[in-house]
C-alpha cells in the first residue's frame, strides 16, 4: 500500500516507554506497486531446491517479532494501529526480507498466506489469526476485490508480485471465472481457516481473536506481554484525521466546522468496556485506506531496502 507507510524508520524511536494501513486500493496502489526492481524476487526467481532447508536465511530474533495471519478485511489494520501505539514497529504487509526484520509485527500480505514458511524463519514469533462473522466478511470481501482485482492480473496487475502471488494462494483468483463469488469466497476463508488452525494445533505462540468482541485488544496485549497503559491507545482518532479525509466531508466542514466534521468521519479510538481494552474501528464500510491516512513514527516501510537491497526471503509455497 506506496504509503505514507513510507515513513523512516529512524523515526521509530517514539518508544512507548513501558513496552521497550488499509488493505484497501489507494493504500495497495503505492505499496504494491512492482517498481521494476530486478533484486525483487517473484516466485519464478525463487529456489525450490533451497526452501526445504530455511538454516541460512533463519532469523536469530531475541525482540518481539508478530505476525497478524487474519486474512484481509478481518481487522489487520485496527490491529496494526493498535501495536503501533504500544510502541511497536510496525509494517501493513511486508514485500522484503528488510521489512520483516525492521518490523515488530506484520500483518496482511504475505503473512496470511505464508504463515507457515515464517514460522520456520522466525521460530520465536507469536501469530494472531484474526475471525470475522461471515456474513459481514463476504460482502466486504466483494467490495475489496472489486477494486483490486484489475490490479492483480498477472501480467498487466500493477500490485507487487509478492501481492499477486498470495492473493493467487488463498483466493484462487486464476483458477475460478469470479474470484468475488460469495460461495467462492465462503470456500476460501473456511479452508484458510482449518488449515491454521490444524497447523497451530495445541500451540501456545497462537491466538485467535474477533476485534469485534469485547475486551479483544487487552487479550491481545495479553498474549503479546504488553501492559496496557500507554497513554497514546486512546488517541486513534486525533493522529488518523488527515487533509483527505477533511476533504471527503466538505458538507459537514461547511455547517458544523473541522472539529465536528472530524468527528463524523473518523472511526472511533480506542475504547474500554468493562471487559478491558475494544480495538479501534478503522477501515469500516467501504473505507480501504485507512493505514495510509494514518501517521505514526513506528510505521515500517513495506519495500524497505536492506544489505541485499528489496529481496524477499529465499522460499516457495
Amino acid at each position: 500500500m506506496p504509503d505514507n507507510a513510507n515513513n523512516s524508520t529512524a523515526s521509530a524511536q517514539a518508544q512507548c516507554s513501558a513496552n521497550a494501513q488499509h488493505i484497501g486500493n489507494a493504500d495497495y496502489a503505492a505499496n504494491t506497486q512492482h517498481t521494476g526492481h530486478s533484486q525483487i524476487a517473484t516466485p519464478d526467481e525463487m529456489h525450490p531446491e533451497q526452501s526445504s532447508t530455511l538454516s541460512s536465511e533463519q532469523a536469530s530474533v531475541e525482540k518481539l517479532k508478530v505476525f497478524i495471519i487474519g486474512l484481509p478485511r478481518t481487522g489487520t489494520t485496527s490491529v496494526s494501529v493498535a501495536l503501533l501505539e504500544q510502541g511497536l514497529k510496525v509494517a501493513h504487509m511486508a514485500f522484503t526480507k528488510q521489512a520483516f526484520m525492521l518490523a515488530d509485527a506484520i500483518s496482511d500480505v504475505p503473512c496470511f498466506s505464508d504463515y507457515r514458511q515464517l514460522d520456520g524463519l522466525f521460530p520465536q514469533a507469536k501469530f494472531v489469526y484474526l475471525e470475522r462473522d461471515m456474513a459481514k466478511w463476504v460482502p466486504s470481501m466483494q467490495m475489496l476485490l472489486g477494486k483490486m482485482l484489475p490490479h492483480l492480473e498477472a501480467k498487466s496487475g500493477r500490485f507487487h508480485p509478492i501481492m499477486k502471488r498470495s492473493f493467487r494462494h488463498t483466493f484462487a483468483i486464476d483458477k475460478v471465472a469470479d474470484p468475488a463469488d460469495e460461495a467462492h469466497l465462503i470456500d476460501c476463508y473456511q479452508r484458510h481457516k482449518n488449515e491454521v488452525f490444524a497447523y497451530f494445533h495445541g500451540r501456545e505462540d497462537f491466538i485467535s481473536l474477533d476485534i469485534s468482541h469485547a475486551g479483544s485488544l487487552s487479550r491481545l496485549l495479553q498474549f503479546l506481554g504488553l501492559t496496557t497503559d500507554c497513554p497514546t491507545l486512546g488517541q486513534v482518532t486525533d493522529r488518523a484525521f488527515s487533509d483527505s479525509q477533511i476533504k471527503s466531508a466538505p458538507n459537514q466542514i461547511s455547517l458544523e466546522g473541522t472539529s465536528q466534521a472530524k468527528a463524523a468521519v473518523q472511526p472511533l479510538p480506542v475504547n474500554t468496556s468493562e471487559h478491558g481494552l475494544d480495538f479501534p474501528k478503522l477501515n469500516a464500510g467501504t473505507h480501504v485506506a485507512a493505514w495510509h491516512e494514518y501517521k505514526h513514527p513506528n510505521k515500517v516501510n513495506s519495500n524497505s531496502a536492506g544489505p541485499q537491497s528489496r529481496k524477499f526471503f529465499d522460499y516457495t509455497l
